[in-house]
């Protein structure tokens, strides 16, 4: 797939992500869209010694698992290695189709009364896409940030890079780009380089729209994060 150091793969992107720019606001047919209550993918027992940790995915489309079952979207995959590292912790899944940063900061307070100890934060490429000024998607996702900090201070931040072809200018590609490496190291939070590795622009490993990861690419996004937070997990858990 694309390097996370070099823009020349994104020439093969740039004329799916132009043509197809408003399947990723359509939420009609996605058998993902529930309430984030109801997301729950957790299969972890509970034990008294062990009480269980919430992992909160808040996304687009991407997290919500557009067009899958709920049990294929890349958060409910992350559950199932967790169930099978014997980790205590519950994903909930709260990702909303078409979500842009300005939506997520408009909605992230309700989300947030539930009990949170892990945070995913997965939103932006929908601001890319529309060729939102970045400094505004920015300010926006560290607002997201700001709010999660206060409310639960404890609570272990990671954040999903996104990347968007060149379509936009490789000026604003590249601004783009580097605004979540400069929010991950501003906010210390963990770094997933580009969730969409190994998927963005492979035809076999997404949907009909070109977008969307399939089953099988949305398993690639599982494994992106979970390189990244299996370790985040182990040091909560031994802490």
């Amino acid at each position: 797939m694309i390097s996370i150091h070099r823009l020349s793969g994104f020439v093969v992107l740039s004329a799916i992500f132009s043509f197809m720019l408003l399947n990723l606001t359509c939420t009609n047919g996605d058998k993902s869209e529930r309430p984030a209550e109801q997301q729950e993918t957790n299969t972890a027992a509970t034990t008294a010694n062990e009480p269980v940790k919430t992992i909160l995915f808040f996304g687009n489309s991407l997290t919500a698992g557009y067009g899958l079952d709920p049990t294929e979207s890349f958060p409910s995959i992350v559950q199932q290695k967790i169930d099978s590292a014997h980790l205590t912790f519950k994903v909930v899944n709260a990702g909303v189709s078409g979500e842009t940063s300005a939506g997520g900061n408009g909605r992230i307070d309700w989300i947030l009364k539930q009990p949170v100890d892990v945070f995913v934060l997965e939103l932006g490429g929908n601001d890319g896409l529309r060729g939102i000024p970045v400094d505004e998607t920015k300010r926006n996702l560290q607002a997201i940030i700001n709010k999660v900090k206060n409310k639960y201070p404890q609570a272990k931040l990671v954040l999903a890079g996104m990347q968007i072809p060149p379509s936009m200018g490789q000026e604003y590609s590249l601004k783009f780009r580097n605004l979540f490496p400069e929010l991950a190291k501003k906010n210390d939070m963990t770094l997933v380089p580009f969730l969409l590795k190994g998927v963005g622009g492979i035809r076999e490993l997404n949907q009909q729209d070109g977008i969307h990861p399939t089953a099988t690419g949305a398993k690639i996004l599982a494994q992106n994060v979970w390189n990244v937070m299996e370790p985040v997990l182990r040091k909560l858990s031994d802490s």
